[in-house]
């Protein structure tokens, strides 16, 4: 798999699944689920998506993997529920 400096994308998968001709929201799905999995520990997820989304977004509006892009921002930004003995009622 090609390497590059992008440290939002360094194995480069979302570069190439946009590169991938025809292909569709579900492999998109995939492909973003293996880069949040390989992104390194110590890089932002919600600012690499951030990154992300503004570099191919104006370009490539329509294309599936901008719209899991934006999933994902959406996703990073809901609220998140606090689980355990400070979510029950008291």
């Amino acid at each position: 798999m090609p390497r590059n400096n992008d440290p939002n994308d360094h194995k480069g998968l979302i570069r190439e699944a946009y590169r991938i001709e025809g292909i569709t929201l579900p492999e998109c799905r995939s492909i973003f689920l293996d880069w949040a999995l390989s992104l390194p520990a110590d890089r932002d997820q919600t600012q690499a998506l951030n990154d992300l989304h503004a570099v191919y977004a104006a370009e490539e509006a329509d294309h599936p993997m901008t719209q899991v892009l934006a999933e994902g921002l959406q996703s990073a930004k809901a609220p998140k529920r606090r689980g355990g003995w400070r979510s029950r009622p008291r």
